[in-house]
């Protein structure tokens, strides 16, 4: 046989092994879960997503800036934080914002977590209802006219300019609890009862008719931080709440 003959034969056989192996090089089958297991895309060490992790660990991720924060608060404003998630009810997904009401108003209690990059953006005094207690927020309402604080979730809705100046109305979401929030006009704003100095003289903060009321040094910032959408869970260990909660 000529050396082009067999060179064309070569060739030629080539080809049709190729044209054999062609399926096999070309199909890549898609990964499969162990059973039992679940597979996720590749993430950031450093910044796991949230869905992989417990509450404990993504309580963990804030560090040091979250410690004077119960964890079992955190999970509780978690575990409703995701159902609102789920439920698409959240426009600003990125927010968290938590204010713990078993803490005395002479403490930081309100918390602006950032849940993307697990920052903590604020820690600051917050005000509670003239009604619920003096040094703490003791007694909830949802009435008109109580002047209490009203616990659980809420979304935060739009700003305006008020009596108070720059402030954020909000929708609360849990029946009997402070779903009358709007009609309530239970809104965040700044006053000037909530300073360090009021506390130096009374002993604990000054109180409002029932608002979540901010330092004025760090409200405008604070509500344009949350507005339109972020979720909100006012916190208290009421057993009446905790037992009833859908979103707990």
């Amino acid at each position: 046989m000529s050396g082009l003959k067999k060179k064309n034969l070569s060739q030629f056989s080539f080809f049709i092994l190729f044209l054999i192996a062609l399926p096999v090089l070309a199909f890549h089958p898609a990964p499969v879960a162990a059973p039992g297991s679940t597979l996720t895309e590749p993430i950031d060490p450093d910044h796991p997503a949230v869905n992989t992790l417990t509450a404990k660990e993504i309580y963990e991720e804030f560090g040091e800036d979250l410690a004077d924060l119960s964890e079992n608060v955190f999970e509780y404003a978690l575990n409703g934080y995701e159902k609102l998630k789920e439920r698409g009810s959240l426009s600003n997904e990125c927010i968290l914002t938590i204010i713990d009401f078993s803490k005395p108003s002479n403490e930081e209690r309100l918390y602006v977590l950032d849940m993307s990059s697990y920052e903590v953006l604020y820690k600051s005094l917050v005000a509670h209802g003239r009604n619920s207690g003096k040094i703490y927020a003791r007694q909830f309402s949802n009435k008109p006219g109580s002047h209490m604080s009203s616990i659980g979730f809420y979304v935060t809705g739009e700003t305006y300019f008020g009596e108070h100046g720059y402030a954020l109305r909000l929708d609360g979401l849990e029946r009997g609890f402070n779903d009358n929030a709007r009609r309530r006009a239970i809104v965040i704003h700044s006053s000037d009862y909530v300073n360090s100095d009021f506390i130096s003289r009374q002993g604990y903060l000054g109180r409002s008719f029932g608002c979540p009321a901010l330092p004025r040094q760090i409200s405008k910032s604070v509500i344009t931080t949350i507005k339109e959408g972020s979720c909100l869970f006012i916190y208290a260990p009421q057993k009446d709440y905790l037992q009833k909660s859908k979103l707990l």
